[in-house]
Formats: C-alpha cells, sequence, structure tokens
C-alpha cells in the first residue's frame, strides 16, 4: 500500500501500480499470509464442482497417500495469487494469462500460505497504446518455509507517460 498526499494532511490510500512502477529483478513480499480453514476447503472444492472425496471426505483422506484431506490446488492458486493483488495488479486493466504453473508441495487444512513475486519483464503493449505489459514470478510458501506453488502471470497496466 502506498500512501499519496491529495491535501494538507490528507492521503488517499494507492494499491498496485502503473507501468513505471514496476522494474525487472524486483522482489515482493506480499502481505499478509492466510491460514486454509476446512470450510475455505470444502466450500470452494465443492463450488468449483471437483469432487474428489481426497478434498472434502476426512476417512478417505486418512486412507489416501498423505492420510489427511488435502487442499484443493485450484485453491492454492487462486490464494496466492490473490495475495499479490495489492502490491502487483489492483490497477491493472486486464490479467493476460498465467503460465508455468507448478505444485511442488502438498497443502493441508491448518497450513498458512504466503506470497513472494520477483517482476521478471515489463514491455510496451503493441496493440494497446499507453498501456504496457508487466510479468512476474510469484512463489508460494508455506509459514514452515516449503514451497508449495510457482507460477508466472501476465497483466496489462496503465503508463503514467503516453
Amino acid at each position: 500500500m502506498t500512501l499519496r498526499q491529495v491535501g494538507d494532511n490528507e492521503f488517499v490510500e494507492e494499491h498496485g501500480g502503473d507501468y513505471e512502477d514496476f522494474t525487472p529483478g524486483m522482489v515482493i513480499r506480499h502481505w499478509p499470509g492466510r491460514t486454509i480453514s476446512e470450510t475455505d476447503n470444502t466450500w470452494l472444492t465443492l463450488l468449483t464442482m471437483n469432487q474428489h472425496p481426497l478434498h472434502f471426505d476426512t476417512a478417505y483422506g486418512a486412507r489416501a497417500e498423505y492420510g489427511q484431506v488435502l487442499v484443493n490446488s485450484g485453491i492454492t492458486l487462486c490464494l496466492v495469487g490473490g495475495m499479490t493483488v495489492q502490491a502487483l495488479s489492483a490497477r491493472a486493466v486486464a490479467n493476460l494469462g498465467w503460465d508455468k504453473v507448478r505444485l511442488k508441495d502438498p497443502v493441508f487444512v491448518g497450513d498458512t500460505l504466503y506470497a513472494t513475486s520477483r517482476i521478471l519483464d515489463k514491455r510496451r503493449s503493441k496493440s494497446r497504446p499507453g498501456n504496457g505489459i508487466i510479468t512476474v514470478e510469484t512463489t508460494g510458501t508455506k509459514s514452515t518455509g516449503e514451497t508449495v506453488i510457482t507460477f508466472e502471470r501476465a497483466f496489462l497496466v496503465r503508463c503514467r507517460e503516453g
């Protein structure tokens, strides 16, 4: 979050950034993290119509490879991606895509996740004058340090300078 002064002792919160605010190589540690509850996992798994019992049937999970229910990997992607919005894309014009999504370690109910992003590239848009494309690599980790997910994402942002 950034504060921009708009008057005498008056400020506005700003989220996200414009094209000029990003530099390749920048690393951003996103905050806060998020602890995943059983309710999060069950509701979001069923909302997305994923009916695999490994995500919401504790008896089934107890007999499976990890001995417990696993958090749906789609939830992991959405939560870690969502953690980046405030700093990266809160003022984006559009998301352009996700690439190279890799699941590294399982996530369980009760795990707390954090996200870190590194700016990989930026370039002016050829088809949308006044806009630029930012490409980032995001890593999601458990509070215990294990990497659970990595992915690249590209999004379109406005340029302050024509």
